[in-house]
């Protein structure tokens, strides 16, 4: 069963614009969806909650400082 990381984003007037915050996420392997969600990481079949745990970890580090909101949910699929 494959693992997939989906992030919703709370866009800020006063932050970054929103293609950049987009942009950034995909250097990390995210891709736009379309739906309640906004983002997706679709991982391999051997990925952990650990795993998981990193690349929000990343996340955060790479939004920090945009004035962003997010939320995360990790799901076998």
């Amino acid at each position: 069963m494959a693992k997939r990381t989906y992030l919703s984003i709370i866009f800020n007037t006063e932050g970054e614009r929103p293609s950049e915050i987009i942009s950034r996420l995909r250097s990390l392997g995210f891709k736009p969806v379309t739906g309640s969600r906004d983002m997706v990481y679709e991982w391999g079949n051997h990925a952990t909650v650990d795993d998981a745990i990193f690349l929000i970890d990343k996340v955060h580090t790479t939004l920090q400082g945009y004035n962003v909101l997010f939320t995360a949910e990790t799901i076998d699929e």
